[in-house]
């Protein structure tokens, strides 16, 4: 893969990660149309979100320090007698990040290669974005939400999180949109939408590292996929402070003007 494209596909990978228009299903049709190869393609998926993953723990890092912090804090034998895990907010949520993140597990242990195949049919992942397009546009509808995350609301969000493994379906605008009806409110909902996803990218970049060394690779492909990494971070960053705000003023569902219309066009094109 030439650099430029590693930078292109990289930046997108990076605002679309956030914005909730599929970074997955941008990436599959970014590189048809610029003629990149697909089949080597999971690799730099994985790499290019990982790049999304640091841009998290920058952008969450002080409440990140502070969740892990008072998690392992409640660990101890004299907290963990207290109960102080249940009544302490920073644990409890780390309970319910580890809860949502069963069922992406699951899926992606059980379906990796049916989920693999996927990624290499664009006109597919065309019809996903017109789905991801409802998806966004149903918030429209959706009246006050004033609630708490808990272990109820974490694992229907964790649920919809495995279903948008699928390409094309975005992750951050389905998990945000069940947030949502499930009554969150707009800030719980976008933290922890993005805080669940760490250990489901941090995890697939794991497993991947493992397959790229046993497998083996030049040294050409790991500048290129380090360029990948390096524009998806940046743009990631400045991705999910605006989404935020976007959210917090009630347009989320503008996106799916874009999801459709991207979708559609790609349903021609690759038809």
């Amino acid at each position: 893969m030439e650099l430029i494209q590693s930078f292109l596909l990289g930046l997108l990978q990076g605002i679309a990660e956030f914005l909730p228009i599929s970074s997955s299903g941008h990436l599959i049709l970014a590189r048809a149309f610029l003629g990149a190869d697909l089949e080597p393609g999971i690799t730099f998926e994985i790499v290019v979100h990982f790049g999304s993953f640091m841009s998290i723990i920058v952008y969450y890092r002080k409440m990140i320090m502070e969740l892990i912090t008072d998690f392992f804090a409640s660990l101890t034998p004299t907290a963990l007698k207290e109960g102080r895990m249940l009544k302490n907010d920073n644990a409890r949520m780390c309970l319910y990040i580890v809860i949502s993140m069963i069922p992406a597990m699951i899926v992606g242990f059980a379906l990796k290669d049916a989920i693999e195949e996927l990624f290499m049919n664009p006109f597919f992942i065309s019809a996903m974005l017109v789905v991801t397009g409802c998806i966004l546009f149903s918030t429209k509808f959706v009246g006050d939400t004033d609630k708490e995350i808990n272990g109820t609301r974490a694992l229907l969000m964790g649920v919809v999180q495995a279903l948008a493994i699928v390409p094309g379906i975005s992750r951050s605008g389905s998990t945000i949109s069940a947030g949502l009806y499930s009554g969150l409110n707009r800030d719980a909902v976008a933290n922890f939408s993005f805080l669940m996803v760490l250990p489901v990218l941090g995890g697939a970049m794991i497993l991947e590292v493992g397959e790229i060394y046993e497998s083996g690779i030049e040294m050409a492909a790991i500048v290129s996929l380090g360029v990948g990494f390096f524009a998806s971070f940046v743009s990631g960053y400045f991705a999910l402070s605006y989404l935020i705000k976007i959210l917090k003023h009630e347009k989320f569902h503008y996106f799916s003007y874009y999801c459709w219309a991207i979708g559609i066009i790609g349903m021609v094109y690759f038809y």
